[in-house]
């Protein structure tokens, strides 16, 4: 299973929500982990704010997901 899914962004919840849409939009599948709001609902907190999201999508969608974050990561950089 760990050799079909590959992780494609570490980051705050709040971007990796927008991520997942982006990415969904184009027809990729995503799996969001999100260990800090995982680790409060179950009554401790673990993580920070600043890393605690994590998107991964299958190998088949590896690259076309790692050039639509990019692209994203340099308009966004850029302005």
């Amino acid at each position: 299973m760990a050799d079909d899914i590959k992780l494609v962004y570490t980051g705050s919840r709040v971007e990796s929500m927008f991520l997942e849409e982006l990415l969904e939009e184009n027809k990729i599948g995503v799996i969001r982990r999100d260990t800090l709001s995982s680790s409060v609902q179950a009554g401790w907190a673990d993580g920070s704010p600043e890393d605690s999201a994590r998107l991964f999508v299958e190998v088949e969608n590896l690259e076309k997901a790692k050039a639509l974050l990019e692209e994203y990561f340099k308009t966004r950089d850029s302005e």
